[in-house]
């Protein structure tokens, strides 16, 4: 009989890298109108790098031929100075990707001098369109929840769920710890209506593990996508069959001194895959044994993409298309599509819809898959991370149980939607005393390295929780409207039905995260249909902006379109401003409707990005904020002051 263990667990979300990096300038200036064609951005602390991903030109000889990449790449390395008859520097083709790029592999790791100049060589072949470094993804460090904090058995039927705050109704209802709560994510609501019935979701993570309050059925069916033998902790490069976590532990050689610095400390395993697994619904549920998870009755398909010190943005972006039921090169195809994928991963860097990771995202949409993603942990702005930023994705960023924003969690106008991610500290606070309903608690395992037989629970707190409540809650809709013999909804259907039905949090963002706290049953009705006669046109999603509060680091194209709004007081002034960054943006305002530049009550379309509306008198109640790019701009403040 296995041994019942509950530990409060490590918080080491796989937000990678979420604390340290800074992105590099190095490529050359584009013509007009081109987007970059080198991308040197090193993440994460890496200092050095030895796998390249290279974008072919639709019709170009090399876009098909591994010996011609291999010749070219390898002139490259030779033409920057690289292989010389003293120390020689090969270059190798792996494999073409998923989304139609090229993995190269050189025979030395580069530093980042040497790694620029290669890439610069690359560049100058005009087949080439883009190229890109195979950037290590890496965890860090977050909160644990001490061992004072663990939870304490109580009545069946699950007999640790009181603990699960975060499932509950957000109604003020006092938990467990006699604490309010405000934050919840009405999921034992949605139970009347929905389980996920049918539904896949894949969770691209660190894997599963065994565990015996946890669904295991599709473990074998997942696939292990890792291809460097050094960070699977396997004998070979191989991807191999199964979804299982055989451990991510940096606390031993040779990834001690390989993977760890200040900001990467070594650590045992964080069991994060199965955490992130049992929220989203692989928990068994009224099974009279501790914890639930949210769609229960879905199928939750395991996919290993990080492993010790992470895990490389190629297997990623392969692993997103086989998940959504797409081809990969060398691996059977999946079996069991998903129509949610989780990525409870990430690191800084931007994303455009050119880029690798905004390719695979789009190719898996495509397919009728909702990819959701955490908008990471550095309170920072999440347009500066990826895959956060990437277009087609829903990103989420984290509340506590007081529905404030989580002091950790990324803001911004990239975040679509907050849930429950844990505040760690008393009141959601910054610091203070680390409370038990600061965590999101779930099953994990009890092994320091490799797993073990023994079961137990763990509380993390992160973006890498609140992202499995938003996946599990799609799941419950994809489920409902199954069962309903409707068919199933887009991706971009889905996010609408998110967005309108949201609960705003009671306690006002400091930051914009989205349009509210996700609300499972309002979304599940809402998906089926039955939400007041609302189909569509059901009220205006919006961004809401605090008052004196800067929403920096915004970005768009040409011709794009950002709603954002502003709960007024009568009679005193208003003014909503926009300043500094590069391009062109226009401003409309009007109340209680969304603005157009025809119909706008008030606006301001001077050239550049310096636009000013004065309310004189202002109406109480919402005024909504519309940015229009006249031109493509970046690194655009937003601010309403009254």
């Amino acid at each position: 009989m296995m041994k019942k263990i509950i530990r409060s667990g490590v918080l080491a979300t796989m937000i990678v890298g979420m604390l340290s990096g800074t992105a590099m300038a190095a490529q050359k200036a584009p013509r007009r109108g081109q987007a970059p064609r080198i991308d040197a951005t090193p993440m994460n602390g890496q200092q050095a790098f030895g796998r390249f991903i290279i974008t072919y030109k639709d019709g170009s000889a090399a876009r098909n031929n591994p010996a011609t990449i291999t010749r070219d790449t390898g002139q490259a390395l030779s033409r920057a100075g690289l292989s010389t008859k003293a120390r020689p520097v090969n270059a190798v083709h792996l494999r073409k990707l998923a989304i139609g790029a090229d993995l190269v592999k050189t025979s030395r790791k580069l530093d980042r001098v040497e790694a620029e100049a290669f890439m610069r060589q690359i560049a100058t072949d005009p087949n080439v369109a883009s190229v890109t470094i195979d950037q290590l993804r890496r965890p860090v460090l977050d909160f644990r929840a001490p061992a004072s904090l663990q939870p304490q058995t109580f009545i069946p039927d699950d007999t640790l769920f009181r603990y699960q705050w975060h499932l509950n109704v957000p109604d003020g209802t006092k938990t467990v710890n006699d604490v309010a709560n405000a934050g919840g994510s009405n999921v034992t609501n949605a139970w009347d209506l929905a389980d996920g019935n049918g539904v896949v979701i894949a969770v691209l993570d660190t894997g599963l593990t065994r565990h015996e309050d946890i669904d295991t059925s599709l473990a074998d069916a997942g696939y292990d996508f890792i291809s460097d033998g050094f960070v699977s902790g396997r004998d070979s490069d191989d991807r191999v069959p199964g979804g299982w976590d055989t451990g991510d532990w940096t606390n031993e050689e040779p990834w001690l001194s390989a993977c760890t610095n200040a900001q990467n400390p070594p650590s045992p395993s964080s069991w994060h895959g199965t955490h992130v697994a049992s929220t989203t619904g692989a928990e068994k549920t009224n099974n009279a044994l501790g914890m639930a998870g949210i769609a229960h009755n879905a199928k939750v398909l395991p996919v290993r993409v990080l492993g010790h010190c992470g895990g490389y943005d190629s297997d990623i972006n392969d692993a997103i298309v086989w998940a959504a039921g797409g081809h990969v090169d060398g691996v059977p195809d999946n079996a069991h599509p998903a129509q949610v994928i989780n990525l409870s991963l990430g690191g800084g860097g931007t994303c455009s819809a050119s880029d690798p990771a905004a390719q695979a995202v789009a190719l898996a949409n495509s397919l009728g898959a909702t990819v959701v993603v955490s908008a990471g942990n550095s309170n920072a702005n999440a347009a500066d991370f990826t895959p956060a930023s990437c277009p087609g994705v829903i990103t989420v960023a984290a509340t506590g149980i007081t529905s404030r924003r989580a002091f950790y969690s990324n803001y911004g106008a990239t975040v679509e939607i907050a849930a429950p991610g844990g505040g760690a500290y008393a009141n959601d606070g910054s610091s203070g005393s680390l409370v038990n309903d600061g965590f999101i608690w779930q099953a994990v395992n009890d092994g320091a390295t490799v797993p073990t037989d023994e079961y137990q629970y763990g509380g993390l707190a992160g973006t890498s929780q609140a992202a499995p409540h938003v996946s599990g809650t799609v799941a419950l809709m994809q489920g409902a409207r199954a069962d309903a013999e409707l068919p199933p909804l887009t991706p971009a259907e889905v996010l609408s039905i998110l967005q309108r039905t949201a609960h705003a949090p009671s306690v006002t963002p400091s930051q914009p995260i989205g349009a509210g706290i996700v609300d499972a049953y309002a979304a599940v009705m809402a998906a089926v249909g039955d939400d007041g006669g609302c189909t569509e046109d059901c009220g205006l999603v919006a961004i809401p902006l605090t008052n004196k509060v800067d929403v920096t680091g915004l970005s768009g194209n040409n011709g794009s379109e950002a709603l954002y709004s502003f709960e007024a007081k009568a009679g005193q002034l208003l003014n909503i401003l926009t300043l500094g960054g590069t391009g062109d943006v226009s401003l409309y305002v009007s109340f209680g409707q969304e603005p157009t530049a025809a119909n706008a009550q008030f606006k301001s379309e001077r050239p550049g990005n310096n636009e000013t509306v004065r309310v004189t008198a202002p109406q109480a109640g919402t005024y909504y904020i519309k940015l229009v790019g006249k031109t493509a701009y970046n690194g655009l403040t937003l601010v309403a002051r009254q």
